[in-house]
């Protein structure tokens, strides 16, 4: 394993152990944690970003380039996770099993459209 390679497991490693936990405190009402556990999501994504940086510097490759397809991959990846996540909700939380397996396969089909736009089709 690369030393690059390495670094990016630890760090994204440890960034999740932090965004994970700071979900957790502010969706477990028991706890009583709402904002610290805002403070501890935020921490983890911002030592996410900080791995994305870490690793393409340990990696020598150019700074990553904004564009109009990067953005609205960011945008298709952002919006296939929320119609997923809806869908979860709608089965697990409201207890709407069928309007939540519809919505739940089309966050999953947004999601899918990410591997043509990203890897191309050959």
């Amino acid at each position: 394993m690369k030393k690059s390679s390495f670094a990016a497991l630890i760090l994204g490693a440890i960034s999740c152990i932090f965004f994970a936990m700071g979900m957790c405190m502010t969706m477990i009402p028991e706890w009583n944690a709402f904002k610290p556990g805002i403070v501890m999501g935020c921490i983890g994504l911002v030592l996410a970003l900080i791995t994305v940086f870490v690793w393409r510097k340990m990696e020598h490759k150019e700074p990553i380039q904004i564009s109009g397809k990067a953005v609205g991959t960011i945008f298709l990846g952002i919006i296939g996770a929320l119609v997923f996540g809806v869908g979860m909700c709608l089965v697990m939380v409201w207890g709407n099993l069928v309007p939540g397996i519809v919505v739940g396969v089309a966050g999953i089909l947004l999601l899918i459209c990410l591997v043509p736009i990203c890897r191309g089709l050959k």
